[in-house]
């Protein structure tokens, strides 16, 4: 009986002794909960701290409800903030360190874990173990309770007698609040700056751009009227310079009248030339000359007779027309070249030479071509303005492809344009062996300069099917012509008939050149270069040692060298061999 009412004693006593240390356990597992549940879901703004008649264990204040301290909403802490005198002396206050809030008024960043400190009687410590960037906190002065300015510190200190010191990193208005619309303002400015500086900048390159593209548009503009200026005056300068190369000069208008006169006052035997019986020896070295320009014909025999190592083994024939047969006599006659023979013909005592054998004859008179040379007013649109020239009007233009008819008793002929100048001996032409070919000539081809495809029209079928586009072509001006071989593979024929085919200038255009590769196209041998050379008439970039090693140099082109349009220096080679002391050239006031 006795075991038993101890028993029971000590249960009870244990119960006396346990039951309010689980009840305060509970109940402080309970707040601990709570508050970190407040901390995480950020539902309560506050919580209470305990008062003056709660009783004590393990010197932990405990919770009651009599005083709440509330979190205001955009303002860390005002002027009306809880005030330290309310609290209750000698008790230990149970605070927190406030977290961030953003615009919303919400906890920002991790959970902070607070350290609650009690030592005895003398303080308390509330440390935060996480960093609170750019965060508030409050300093309580000890005298007078009111919130005080605070700088750079970042613990919260709470004192034995109740009192907050709370600091912090950023300085508080003097009335120790601070607003979150003055912390934007303050973090935002530089931002702010540095989005308008950005902006001005992108508006200045957008205006840049603008700039440029209108400056892009402006020099494109500018480009294309100064092409079409340029079309313009190259069309200009072509028309222009056709026009003076087909003008004679008044001093070579004057020369052929003064000769005229003078020959027509011989009388019949001081109009023979002498050595006529050197004219058809097939032995000797003949040329071929078809020219009505007296000074220029005079240069091409005087620069060969003057190279010549025999001179008396050389021939002239010289065909001209009837305007001017009478003076270029008159001038061979006053003007011998040495010990060569001379012989001078009039195209018109070519009675063979009709309409009816020769179809380019007949296709200088038809009414189509006399409309195409005589319709100036089409001079400036006509793209092929350079075969206006009066030259292809005239026979004596075509006789090189009458050769076999003008000269029946000679095997060989050497056939020069009255723009050329001979510069060293030329009778090594006749032992070439032409092997089997009717024409020794120069190639002009170089890269895609001077082939077939420049000079025929291989849009037409008859001329793709004959002919290679990409053929070289060659320069008439100097050519060697078998007429043993001509006569023989009938090459006066071949020319009719390719003549005949382009009696609407469908095949080529007017020329010489193009029915002389079309006739002798496969019977061309092809000569050293250093006896040809071309260009002096139109290409101011001629090689100079060229020029200098050339047998026969060449003025093609319309800057021939008795025009005052002439390449400046190439007109001395023309020049050394026309001498202008003679009477008739100081009459006519011709000067070098």
């Amino acid at each position: 009986m006795v075991v038993s009412t101890r028993t029971i004693v000590l249960f009870l006593l244990c119960i006396t002794v346990l039951t309010p240390l689980l009840f305060y356990t509970d109940r402080r597992t309970t707040f601990n909960y709570s508050a970190e549940q407040e901390f995480v879901q950020d539902d309560v703004t506050a919580f209470t701290v305990g008062g003056a008649d709660s009783g004590r264990l393990n010197l932990l204040p405990q919770e009651t409800t009599s005083t709440i301290l509330k979190e205001p909403i955009g303002i860390v802490y005002s002027d009306h903030s809880s005030n330290i005198n309310n609290l209750p002396q000698g008790e230990h206050v149970l605070s927190r360190v406030l977290s961030a809030t953003n615009e919303d008024g919400r906890i920002k960043g991790k959970k902070n874990s607070i350290k609650l400190v009690t030592d005895g009687n003398q303080s308390s410590y509330l440390e935060k173990t996480d960093s609170v960037n750019g965060e508030d906190a409050i300093d309580v002065d000890d005298n007078d309770g009111k919130l005080t300015k605070s700088s750079n510190t970042s613990e919260t200190i709470f004192t034995k007698q109740g009192k907050q010191h709370i600091q912090s990193s950023r300085k508080v208005n003097n009335k120790g609040s601070m607003s979150r619309e003055t912390i934007k303002h303050n973090g935002e400015t530089p931002a702010n700056e540095r989005m308008k500086a950005m902006d001005q900048s992108l508006m200045k390159g957008r205006q840049i751009q603008d700039d440029c593209a209108t400056s892009v548009k402006k020099l494109r503009a500018m480009l294309h009227s100064s092409e079409d200026q340029l079309r313009v005056h190259k069309k200009q300068t072509l028309f222009l310079t056709q026009l003076t190369a087909k003008t004679l000069p008044k001093g070579l208008h004057c020369l052929p009248l003064r000769l005229t006169t003078e020959y027509y006052n011989l009388n019949s035997s001081q109009q023979q030339f002498p050595n006529q019986e050197k004219l058809e020896d097939p032995g000797l070295y003949h040329y071929a000359i078809f020219s009505d320009n007296i000074l220029a014909t005079a240069v091409v025999v005087n620069s060969t007779a003057a190279h010549a190592k025999d001179a008396s083994k050389h021939v002239f024939h010289i065909v001209t027309d009837r305007l001017n047969y009478a003076a270029m006599r008159m001038w061979f006659l006053a003007n011998p070249p040495g010990k060569a023979a001379i012989q001078v013909q009039n195209i018109e005592d070519f009675t063979w030479l009709n309409s009816s054998y020769s179809p380019v004859l007949k296709q200088l008179g038809s009414p189509s071509m006399i409309d195409y040379y005589f319709k100036t007013h089409r001079a400036t649109s006509d793209s092929n303005l350079k075969f206006r020239n009066p030259k292809y009007l005239s026979m004596l233009n075509h006789l090189r492809f009458y050769l076999p008819e003008i000269f029946p008793k000679l095997k060989k002929v050497l056939f020069l344009d009255d723009d050329v100048v001979v510069q060293k001996d030329l009778t090594g032409l006749w032992s070439i062996n032409l092997k089997g070919n009717i024409n020794g000539a120069v190639q002009t081809c170089a890269g895609s300069f001077h082939r077939f495809d420049r000079y025929l029209n291989f849009s037409n079928p008859l001329v793709a099917k004959n002919f290679n586009p990409h053929a070289c072509g060659w320069a008439y001006g100097m050519n060697v012509f078998d007429l043993v071989e001509w006569k023989k593979q009938n090459i006066t024929e071949v020319y009719h008939t390719w003549q005949k085919l382009n009696h609407d200038r469908q095949l080529w255009k007017l020329g010489t050149l193009p029915p002389g590769l079309i006739t002798f196209w496969k019977r061309t041998f092809p000569l050293n270069r250093s006896w040809h050379v071309l260009g002096l008439g139109y290409n101011p970039n001629v090689n100079q040692k060229d020029i200098e090693r050339a047998a026969v140099i060449h003025y093609n082109g319309n800057m021939k060298p008795w025009l005052e349009i002439s390449i400046p220096k190439f007109r001395g080679y023309w020049t050394k061999y026309v001498d202008y002391n003679i009477v008739y050239l100081r009459e006519c006031n011709l000067n070098p």
